[in-house]
């Protein structure tokens, strides 16, 4: 082939508003359709020839992603009851393994010691002998029975999201029950390792129900504890870290409300809080306590306590609150303290907190409220903290060139010991630099940018880089490390990522001031900070790569209309490129939960404009491009494979690029989901396809 493939054009036209809009590849929302399966083969294809000279940079960064990576490899040991668990991995297979010794003293077992000795510990389970057979593999959920004797397992074989529940004994291996299929995420134990508990997806793909099956049984018999009938609300189930609660919180974008049901007496349940429009809450369970994030009175944020049971905002107690431009994200409650994990100044903190701030008891040396120091530019986050019991808190701490380190702070004493830092064969982190700089935005915010590149680096004007962003839902994308980064940094590129407004790292209102009809910030940040990398010399004008995903993939093909001179090639992964098609859809998976989000067009004529001015597919111009390559998977049920591939076959029929110096292409894994092909080969195999396609396009060969 000499040009991409001719998508079949069928005239059909959208109408709302006033607004008549010709949509000529909407047949291809039948996934089942021959001609659009005949079709996504054809854009594979179609990728695999325009990448063909690209197959020996693929192997040389497959193997260098490989060479950064101890294969052979556990994670530190994690305290659960009266065992000790850690994962391993193997050299040469594709996924990790789950094992436990039992616990004879205080005393943290070293897994790479026990390692060494087959008989030493238990294998929990094995994910290459569940894998074996399989095209996809994934564990939604985990849990192991109060009890120890049990591991419950929901095993996704497909990338669809809908999971089989599979309950072996540990010891033996023996399965106990598999009975039970198509349920989400979330899986609880009740206190006597009879009951689990588990959700159930609706057709729309959300989370609505919560099910008690009793292990060995039909799932017949299964027990409806809740189903939540607003189609804006989602449920979440987790259990409490004292193994006496399931937490089952709905939640929309803007609204929670929090029940629990006892896992010790089943007739026991309540709810937290009647919900209310507006209050986001969510509740950590402290003892005979409940710690409670809301935003009732801040918007970024309180922690207040109440007694366990039913309560109202009114009685909810102070004890520690988010200052300006803070967001208190995420709280973990033990027997005698609490951590706070939020954002500060655009990066992440952790506070502790004494029980005596909210249970009314004195520990003895457990000292007032605190903040754990961190090294500037360092992200933070909650390690596995399962004990109840516990003066420790564990935390992992990384940055864009530091590997992620497990540390152990304890709270008495405040003194950290490192568990485990990852080990990155070949790597040399003093070769690089990471540090912040701040981007003009259209309406004079300051847009933060985290950058790392060689410490050599000239800043010339002559590097080539790659800027990511993301920038909704409130999530903020915070320097973490990936071997599969170093490919970038070694080859003397930039890496940037753009906290663009709709994230969440300068505090809630950042999100708001990038939502709704505030969304074009978001883009327009993104385009600044692709100005100031080069203005300031830091990348070449011809030579900056773009990347985001799912959501990001949205930011991709706005700033391919609104700045598309900016970039050489983009990457828009899994993209949300047909957005207001999708959000006019009730129907479709998820949307109506997304009005929060993005607005209901359906409803206001002013929010279908304004969606219409900058959804993607809606705005392709006969015009020259970048470089375009959109990845998808057929099983993706959060964005459908529709969306990038009608906005691929539009950008192939309008775009004027040379299709073959600056090719738009799409590349469609079969059997897999939203987050791409599972077990580390295939995933190295699939970054290395993305990174010599960028490669190529900003001159780098080698």
């Amino acid at each position: 082939m000499t040009s991409p493939p001719q998508a079949e054009k069928r005239a059909s036209v959208r109408s709302f508003h006033g607004d008549d809009f010709t949509d000529y590849y909407a047949w291809m929302s039948d996934l089942n359709d021959p001609e659009m399966r005949a079709h996504l083969a054809a854009e594979n294809a179609w990728f695999s020839q325009r990448t063909a000279h690209l197959g020996e940079l693929q192997e040389k960064l497959v193997a260098e992603m490989a060479a950064h990576t101890q294969e052979d490899d556990v994670t530190a040991a994690v305290r659960r009851g009266d065992y000790w668990y850690w994962t391993r991995t193997w050299d040469g297979r594709e996924y990790p393994g789950y094992f436990r010794v039992a616990a004879t003293g205080a005393e943290r077992p070293d897994p790479a010691t026990l390692a060494a000795d087959s008989d030493a510990a238990t294998v929990v389970y094995d994910g290459n002998e569940l894998a074996a057979g399989e095209d996809f593999f994934a564990i939604g959920s985990r849990a192991i029975s109060p009890d120890a004797e049990l591991c419950a397992l929901a095993v996704d074989n497909s990338g669809g999201e809908e999971f089989t529940l599979r309950v072996h004994h540990i010891d033996s291996g023996a399965v106990r029950d598999d009975a039970v299929r198509h349920i989400g995420y979330g899986l609880v134990w009740s206190a006597d390792s009879k009951y689990l508990y588990y959700t159930r997806n609706d057709d729309a793909w959300r989370s609505y129900q919560v099910w008690r099956h009793e292990v060995g049984t039909s799932p017949e018999n299964d027990e409806l504890l809740f189903q939540e009938d607003e189609p804006g609300f989602e449920v979440g189930l987790e259990s409490s870290r004292d193994g006496k609660w399931a937490v089952v919180t709905s939640q929309s974008t803007t609204t929670q409300e929090v029940r629990l049901f006892s896992l010790v007496n089943r007739d026991e349940s309540f709810v937290v809080c009647p919900r209310q429009p507006g209050l986001d809450y969510s509740v950590e369970v402290a003892g005979d306590k409940l710690l409670i994030l809301h935003n009732l009175h801040n918007i970024g944020f309180d922690l207040s306590w109440a007694p366990l049971g039913p309560s109202q905002p009114a009685d909810w107690q102070l004890v520690f609150a988010a200052g300006a431009q803070e967001r208190l994200v995420e709280v973990q409650a033990f027997a005698d303290f609490a951590a706070v994990l939020f954002r500060s100044g655009g990066g992440t903190a952790l506070q502790v907190i004494p029980a005596e701030s909210y249970a009314g008891k004195t520990v003895a040396g457990v000292p007032a409220s605190y903040r754990i120091p961190t090294p500037e530019g360092a992200s933070l986050e909650f390690y596995a903290n399962p004990q109840w019991e516990t003066g420790e808190l564990v935390f992992t701490q990384e940055s864009l060139v530091e590997p992620p380190t497990q540390i152990a702070w304890e709270v008495a004493n405040q003194q950290a010991t490192v568990l485990k830092q990852l080990s990155v064969p070949g790597y040399d982190p003093a070769q690089f630099v990471t540090y912040r700089e701040f981007a003009t935005a259209a309406d004079g915010t300051q847009i933060t940018l985290t950058i790392a590149h060689r410490a050599d680096l000239p800043r010339d004007g002559s590097a080539p880089g790659l800027l990511y962003g993301y920038g909704s839902y409130e999530i903020s994308i915070d320097p973490w490390f990936s071997v599969n980064f170093l490919p970038i940094l070694e080859r003397g590129m930039v890496y940037a990522i753009a906290h663009i407004r709709g994230g969440g790292e300068m505090g809630r209102q950042w999100y708001e001031d990038g939502k709704l009809d505030k969304k074009r910030n978001t883009f327009t940040d993104f385009i600044a900070a692709a100005d100031h990398l080069h203005t300031t010399g830091l990348v070449a004008p011809d030579r900056l790569a773009a990347e985001g995903r799912s959501a990001g993939g949205l930011l991709m093909g706005a700033v391919a209309n609104l700045g598309r001179d900016r970039f050489r090639v983009i990457h828009a992964g899994v993209p949300f490129v047909d957005a207001l098609t999708t959000i006019l859809n009730p129907d479709m998976p998820l949307t109506v939960g997304e009005w929060e989000e993005w607005g209901n067009p359906l409803a206001s004529e002013e929010i279908y404009w304004y969606m219409r001015s900058y959804s993607p597919y809606d705005n392709v111009e006969a015009a020259e491009y970048p470089a375009i390559l959109a990845t998808t998977s057929l099983n993706d049920i959060r964005v459908s494979c529709t969306e990038p591939t009608k906005w691929i076959a539009k950008l192939q029929e309008l775009a004027t690029n040379d299709p073959v110096a600056r090719p738009i292409v799409q590349h469609t894994e079969m059997v897999a989901g939203h987050g791409g092909g599972t077990g580390r080969y295939k995933k190295w195999q699939q970054r290395a396809e993305e990174l010599a396609f960028i490669f190529d396009q900003l001159g780098i060969t080698q």
